[in-house]
């Protein structure tokens, strides 16, 4: 009898001990998958689940966001960080109503081709979504495979079509064994194969891992530097941001001028919404969420 592959190994580890996230779950809808992994991008699963189930009880289909305004969904976002992403969400909606009658498209060329969604999040919905057999390729993916196949301890800072290639390699042949195999390879690399922190002596591939049979130890530091937030253009954006979210109209720009004392800073970070598409200018002196107060058009079936 041949031995059980990489994949294998993963995947049987991963079907005893996945968490219960209500993504994974049968049956959830190939927008819902898309919203999450949307969301998921740069932030915890612990923040995303309360508004992850908050969006989809609002916009339960593409077309119910579509219809909305992209105002509103800035408001829904929140605080969830990086929110030039419930307007590519939005954009992504509207895309979805005009071109694909509603329906998240299954072809990785036409999920490619949304606004907002690149390589990863095409991939992931087309296996999550789709059951189909794509590389899932982010950074938990890329970290397991460095260290189990290539012997390194880390993998760079972005993706490469190197790492497709050397995911891609380890997949099964039939699609949904393949989809599970994505799924059980990011989900060793979240919650094993970490960074900083490696659970070696619990992974299921510690046998075959050629970092572990190498002897090496992983980095003594994080594999990226933490970004500095107080005191950036960041945080003055989010607290801009958090004043136009509450009102309900244009925000005079005095009541904005309160939020921060550097006015230099807080032009720039006003600015920066407005050129992101986030926040409009109304007459002279007054600002609002893009689209606030005005109704959305509808999109073309």
């Amino acid at each position: 009898m041949s031995e059980p592959t990489f994949a294998t190994l993963v995947s049987r580890w991963y079907e005893e001990n996945a968490r219960d996230l209500p993504w994974r779950k049968p049956g959830t809808s190939a927008w819902a998958i898309l919203v999450s992994e949307v969301m998921l991008q740069q932030t915890p699963v612990v923040r995303v689940l309360p508004a992850w189930e908050a969006w989809l009880a609002r916009w339960p289909v593409p077309a119910a966001l579509a219809a909305d305004s992209p105002a509103e969904a800035i408001r829904m976002w929140g605080r969830l960080g990086y929110p030039r992403r419930a307007v590519r969400l939005r954009d992504c909606a509207v895309a979805i109503v005009e071109r694909h009658g509603g329906e998240v498209p299954d072809r990785l060329d036409q999920l490619l081709a949304l606004p907002g969604v690149g390589t990863y999040t095409a991939r992931a919905v087309a296996a999550f979504a789709h059951g189909q057999r794509h590389p899932v390729v982010d950074t938990n993916v890329r970290r397991v495979v460095c260290r189990a196949v290539a012997g390194e301890p880390d993998a760079g800072p972005a993706t490469r079509p190197a790492d497709l290639v050397a995911t891609e390699e380890l997949l099964p042949v039939e699609p949904a064994a393949a989809a599970l195999a994505s799924a059980a390879f990011m989900e060793l690399g979240a919650v094993v194969c970490t960074a900083r922190s490696p659970r070696c002596a619990v992974c299921p591939v510690e046998a075959v891992c050629a970092w572990r049979a190498s002897g090496q130890v992983a980095p003594a530091g994080p594999s990226r530097r933490p970004q500095r937030y107080a005191g950036t253009d960041r945080q003055v954006r989010g607290l801009l941001l958090a004043v136009l979210r509450e009102a309900t109209g244009p925000v005079p720009r005095q009541r904005l001028d309160q939020v921060w004392t550097d006015d230099v800073q807080r032009s720039r970070a006003l600015a920066g919404l407005v050129t992101d598409g986030l926040v409009e200018p109304v007459g002279e002196d007054a600002f609002r969420l893009l689209g606030d107060g005005a109704p959305a058009p509808l999109p073309h079936p």
